[in-house]
Formats: structure tokens, sequence, C-alpha cells
């Protein structure tokens, strides 16, 4: 907003207040939920009860929320993020594209005919493909990462019931 001597002064919603309000209400919105859920049994990683889906979102929204605020005040961080030249394409991205569905086919033949680990290593690695800034190595890194990370989790921690590996 231009005042009389040629200053630009923020609006009362420009962008920074957008921010500021945006985080307040997804931290609003997250204690809320983890409010009321945790009137609901909460139960368990292995036996969840019905209220640990709201809680866990509710601290999701929470963190978020905070993330949203906190970037707000640092314009130097938002003008990197936000300022931009032209796209390099005019059309649509379509290796992101292909890459993407193609994980989500890998990811269901290699879940019905490999298992849990070649099927999470080939729907990180082809959907990291996507992006033409990622290399080769930094897409294996990252399968093999996220692949570790989901033996820890579903297959150890929450027993989920998924073979790490099957053969036909």
């Amino acid at each position: 907003m231009q005042v009389k001597d040629g200053t630009v002064r923020p609006g009362f919603l420009s962008t920074y207040r957008r921010d500021y309000y945006a985080g307040a209400l997804m931290m609003l919105i997250g204690v809320g939920a983890a409010v009321q859920g945790s009137q609901y049994n909460i139960g368990t990683l292995t036996r969840m009860g019905p209220g640990f889906f709201p809680v866990c979102l509710g601290v999701i929204l929470t963190f978020l929320g905070v993330l949203i605020a906190g970037t707000a005040k640092q314009p130097q961080v938002r003008a990197t993020l936000h300022e931009g030249g032209p796209l390099e394409s005019s059309g649509p991205e379509w290796r992101g594209w292909f890459c993407i569905l193609g994980s989500i086919v890998a990811f269901i033949v290699l879940g019905q005919y490999g298992g849990l680990l070649p099927a999470t290593f080939a729907i990180v690695f082809i959907s990291a493909m996507g992006d033409r800034k990622n290399t080769w190595l930094s897409a294996l890194v990252l399968a093999s990462v996220i692949s570790l990370s989901c033996i820890v989790i579903f297959w150890w921690a929450l027993q989920v019931q998924f073979p790490l590996f099957t053969w036909g």
C-alpha cells in the first residue's frame, strides 16, 4: 500500500500478517484437536485408540503453525523463497508426472511380488528422479535412508503385516 510521500507500508492483510494469522490458526486448530483427542483413549503404537490420530494430527498442525509463523517475521527468507523468475518450461512437467505415476505403479507391483523393502526403495527412488535437480546418487541415498526408516518404523516398531521380502 503506497502512501502520499511514496513510501510503501504493508496493508492490514499484508503477506507477513497473513502468514502470522495462518500460523496462529493452524496452531489453534492443532491445539484444539490435541486437547479434544486426549479426552479419548489414546492407546499405544501397536493398539491405537480413537484419540491417537487426532492427538498426533494436532501436534503436527501445531508444529507446522509454529514454523509458518516463525518464518513470517524473516523477510529475507520469504524474499528468497517467493521471488522467482519465469518458469523454465511453459508446458507441463512430464518427467515429474511420469516418474510419480510410475513410482506408484512400481510400489504396487513390487509390494505384491517383492515385499516392503523393494517397493519402498522403488517408490522413493523413481519419485526423486522426477525432479531434474536430483542426481542418481542423491536419489539413491534418499531411497536408502527412507527405506531404512520404513523398516524401523513400519516393520519393526509398528509390526505392520507386510513382509520385507517376498518372492512371487
